[in-house]
């Protein structure tokens, strides 16, 4: 899984050069057909942008992640027009904020690159973050987040020697490309929290704002093999893609309570949109502004005026359920 602790991946979002830059703009040609705006760095980026843009894409993949299960309880709850709302922005954080970070911060390269990046995610996450995760859980008694935990470290040890499996044959040219995984599909109902401890809560968020991004990366991966001719290995990083997001992340969801009423669930989403709209992303923007870094300063305004009017319209949508 490519999302590991946020040290780890900006090691290797600094290692990217103006070049692979270059590379990502054209692996995201097809997906971005959305965006409304092309926002592409024109020199290496300064280390704290870089750590700026990878929080901001954390945050658009859980946001993404999020909106949607919040659009299926809207569903449940006999709110069409929410639960289009909650979607129709789901896709925005996506295929627009996501995919704009991802151009600036050059997190796509060649086919190569993209697996050693992904191996390298799921190995600490097999090794480290999930064992480390559940060791915690049992002392705390959270016995299902401990299954869970040590359940999805197994997953990524599988998932990490498909991806070695799949290197040597890019590499190579040799072999051939294994079979993506099929995800279990979780559903993830109206409910609060099934752990007890604040660590135990704390190690969920972190999980499933990597599994968001696992599956949000390994999606643009996926979309760079098929445009270098190689359709096994976007189908493994599709197939892969799908177990971070439906089975991982929704497993985590249930255990954390991340789904409550639809009024909850605005009203989460009002104090996020807000949050970024005011605080996290004008930050950001004065920080790239202050060292040079102009493309992504512009992101940044551009979305924190877009995260003002989602803010908006959930607040609309909250106030026409009263």
């Amino acid at each position: 899984m490519v999302r590991h602790s946020i040290r780890t991946l900006l090691v290797g979002l600094c290692t990217l050069t103006a070049a692979s830059q270059a590379a990502t703009a054209v692996a995201l040609a097809a997906p971005a057909d959305q965006l409304r705006a092309t926002y592409t760095a024109d020199r290496a980026l300064n280390p704290q942008t870089l750590s700026d843009l990878t929080t901001a894409m954390k945050g658009e993949a859980f946001a993404y992640a999020s909106y949607n299960l919040f659009g299926t309880q809207a569903d449940r709850e006999a709110h069409p027009a929410v639960g289009r709302l909650f979607r129709t922005t789901a896709q925005t954080e996506l295929n627009e904020h996501l995919h704009q970070a991802a151009t600036l911060a050059g997190v796509v390269g060649t086919d190569a690159a993209n697996l050693r990046q992904a191996i390298n995610g799921e190995t600490y996450e097999h090794r480290v973050m999930y064992r480390g995760f559940a060791d915690q859980a049992r002392k705390d008694g959270d016995l299902n987040a401990a299954k869970l935990f040590t359940e999805i470290a197994a997953d990524e040890g599988r998932h990490r020697d498909a991806f070695r499996t799949a290197l040597t044959v890019v590499i190579t040219g040799r072999g051939t490309i294994p079979a993506p995984p099929k995800a279990d599909m979780v559903p993830v109902p109206a409910g609060p929290p099934k752990v007890k401890a604040a660590s135990t809560r704390a190690n969920l968020d972190t999980a499933m704002h990597g599994e968001a991004l696992a599956h949000a990366k390994y999606m643009l991966f996926a979309a760079r093999a098929q445009q270098s001719g190689n359709p096994a290995l976007a189908r493994l990083f599709e197939g892969t893609a799908k177990v971070e997001l439906h089975e991982h992340f929704a497993g985590e969801a249930v255990l954390a309570g991340l789904v409550r009423t639809t009024k909850d669930n605005l009203r989460k989403a009002v104090t996020g949109e807000h949050t970024e709209a005011t605080g996290l992303y004008p930050g950001f923007a004065k920080q790239a502004s202050a060292v040079g870094d102009t493309a992504a300063a512009r992101y940044f305004r551009d979305t924190a005026a877009d995260k003002a009017k989602q803010a908006a319209a959930f607040q609309q949508a909250l106030n026409q359920l009263h």
